[in-house]
């Protein structure tokens, strides 16, 4: 029953192949059973030095590609480093126009708000002018009225209204009305005047702010586009490093193949 057994090599299973152990193939052939002579004269010394010849070869050709491993990969890491830089300048270019972008966006509104604010002090300004001149005209009318009651009253009465106190009367109200009328006229001037100075002073304001926003966004955008060539030379220099070192292992690891 033990030769229908097959779990494995070994005297011991009676597979008739030594297993090495020597008290196991001495009971084997004890006991009347003998080895394939295809395996006890198998050479297994010359097996296994082949094997460690062809693992020394294999070796060998992994240590003489190694420096060219290393440095091609010294040279794939400077042009990463390069294509990074780059890639940062580009961000750094991207933020800078953004800023001008965005900083004239700003100006151009502020400048249009300071404009329509603008003109809006001017309509006041000139609605207040006219008010002062509707107000000299109702003290013109005001005195019309009242010199013609002044010689409607002298007619009545049988009196000059040209001679007399009735003119006196009528020339005082005449200069008063018009010493009111040129306060009027004074008032609607100056009103015309200061309305004018604000829109002026507004307008003049939103464009000293915008450009004063414009030169910090310009500014801001040198600093940035400085950064982004920074870190170009930056990347520059590492790479240069990178392959300078790569070349320095290459030249101490690898091997001359026409060496002999």
């Amino acid at each position: 029953m033990g030769e229908d057994l097959a779990f494995g090599n070994g005297a011991f299973l009676g597979e008739n192949v030594p297993s090495g152990i020597p008290s196991w193939d001495t009971a084997f052939t004890n006991a009347g059973g003998s080895f394939d002579p295809a395996f006890t004269s198998f050479d297994w010394a010359s097996l296994i030095s082949g094997g460690s010849k062809l693992f020394s070869a294999v070796q060998t050709g992994f240590n003489a590609a190694s420096p060219y491993l290393g440095l091609a990969t010294a040279i794939t890491s400077a042009g990463n480093q390069q294509v990074a830089a780059i890639y940062q300048q580009g961000l750094y270019e991207v933020q800078a126009l953004d800023t001008l972008r965005l900083a004239q966006i700003r100006t151009d509104q502020d400048q249009k708000y300071a404009a329509i604010q603008a003109g809006r002090k001017l309509l006041a300004a000139e609605r207040q002018a006219l008010n002062y001149t509707i107000q000299g005209n109702s003290l013109l009318r005001g005195m019309e009225r009242a010199n013609a009651a002044v010689r409607a009253r002298a007619a009545a009465n049988g009196v000059a209204y040209n001679e007399g106190s009735a003119l006196g009367v009528q020339v005082a109200n005449v200069g008063a009305t018009y010493r009111d009328v040129g306060m009027t006229d004074l008032n609607a001037l100056t009103a015309r005047i200061l309305g004018f100075e604000d829109a002026g002073a507004m307008f003049l304001a939103a464009k000293q702010q915008a450009d004063l926003t414009m030169t910090a966004a310009e500014a801001q955008a040198n600093q940035l586009r400085t950064a982004g060539k920074f870190a170009v030379d930056s990347g520059g220099l590492l790479s240069g490093a990178t392959l300078l070192q790569g070349g320095m292992n290459f030249a101490q690891t690898v091997v001359n193949p026409f060496k002999p």
